[in-house]
């Protein structure tokens, strides 16, 4: 089992600005100015907060939380959930040893959590008003979904309807990898990004043992962790159809978010609006639209929202009932940046630390598949770091490098 959270304060006073052999691994903080996660919290916070407070008409209760929230993220302390809210137990539980502190030197992956649940509850999606349930971030999701960028995408897939079934997958896996581009809270204050989907900037690609986990016609179960919805769940749907379609899987399960999270991060609302917006298109993404259509009501396509997937916590604290589901899977699938950092660790990590070892404890095969937009990584080849480190460029942070990463 994990370090708990609240624990691993006791490991350093913030990240390294070079990795640290595995055994001294930093938990990566905040309170390092000009640090990456420095920025999320300096800078992406608090630009985020007045995204939503514009895309609202609001009134007074929440524009005073918001402000309040505001203060809190830039010059105040972590303080618990008021006792009216439901999981305030848990967050106390998970929060005991934070509460007082600054939200800069908490763990990273607990107070960026953490800052989207209390902006959940300043915008008044748990309470009992004429606000629950609506979610902050639907109309950056949906502006996005309808955009005409994601026109000329699905547009793209006339061509690859009669192209070999491998080279349809190579490229369908790499749309669903470079798909991961499409992180809006990432491009609140990164803007917009464009590198090129090349294998070239892959820092790592297992893409032949994935491949070799699913061959055609194994008839098994895949688990997919997705991250954002939009112009990346549009590209992993279309992969699950492809797996699907081939008999690369009898079935999948894809497990999205219980309520807002990270800005952009997928709920079944947001599946619903992907799978409307593909059935809707002409073509070969009219055809794939409504076979996961059908896919959804004979069970082949199953989604599903665990609580844990907006816990503050590493998979390796995942519960039991979680373990068993990906257990018994063929393969898991995790989407994302924010998955990978649970998944090995949101630790300073050196680079070379095999995939293997961080991820020995999870229950069963698993793949990642994500765009870099954060410090931490493992299992690169000692090469391709050292040339990653002779380019000058921003590669852990700036979207323009990816990995497919397995461990059979």
């Amino acid at each position: 089992m994990a370090e708990k959270t609240a624990r691993t304060l006791d490991d350093g006073p913030g990240s390294s600005p070079r990795p640290t052999p595995e055994r001294d691994a930093r938990v990566i903080l905040s309170n390092e100015p000009g640090s990456f996660a420095w920025g999320v919290l300096a800078n992406r916070h608090p630009a985020l907060i007045e995204q939503v407070r514009d895309a609202f008409p609001y009134g007074p209760r929440q524009h005073e939380a918001l402000d309040a929230l505001l203060e809190a993220n830039n010059n105040g302390v972590i303080e618990p959930l008021a006792p009216s809210e439901s999981d305030h137990e848990q967050w106390s539980v998970w929060g005991r040893e934070l509460f007082g502190r600054s939200w800069f030197d908490a763990p990273f992956l607990w107070s960026e959590s953490y800052f989207y649940r209390r902006l959940l509850s300043a915008v008044g999606y748990f309470g009992t008003g004429p606000w629950q349930g609506v979610d902050p971030f639907a109309p950056f999701k949906r502006a996005e979904l309808r955009g005409t960028a994601v026109d000329e995408e699905l547009r793209a897939l006339d061509a690859l309807a009669d192209v070999p079934a491998d080279e349809r997958a190579t490229a369908l896996l790499h749309a669903s990898v470079w798909g991961n581009r499409a992180d809006l809270g990432f491009r609140v204050t990164e803007g917009d990004a464009a590198p090129g989907a090349a294998a070239d900037d892959l820092v790592a690609d297992d893409s032949a043992q994935l491949w070799h986990l699913l061959p055609a016609g194994a008839g098994v179960t895949v688990a997919v962790a997705a991250d954002n919805a939009g112009r990346e769940l549009v590209p992993d749907l279309i992969l699950i159809d492809h797996l699907l379609l081939h008999h690369h899987a009898e079935r999948i399960v894809l497990h999205v978010k219980p309520y807002p999270y990270y800005v952009s991060d997928a709920m079944t609302a947001d599946v619903v609006d992907c799978l409307r917006r593909l059935a809707e298109a002409p073509g070969e993404a009219g055809r794939i639209g409504n076979r996961l259509w059908d896919a959804m009501a004979t069970g082949r396509l199953e989604v599903r929202a665990h609580p844990f997937f907006c816990a503050p916590l590493p998979y390796e604290e995942m519960p039991g009932d979680l373990r068993a589901e990906f257990a018994a899977a063929t393969v898991t699938i995790l989407k994302g940046d924010l998955n990978y950092r649970r998944l090995v660790g949101d630790r300073m990590w050196a680079e070379t630390t095999p995939f293997a070892d961080r991820t020995a404890y999870f229950p069963g095969a698993v793949a990642a598949l994500r765009t870099l937009k954060s410090d931490v990584i493992v299992g690169l080849e000692q090469k391709t770091l050292e040339a990653l480190e002779r380019s000058g460029a921003a590669w852990r942070t700036s979207g323009t490098h990816a990995l497919i990463q397995v461990r059979g």
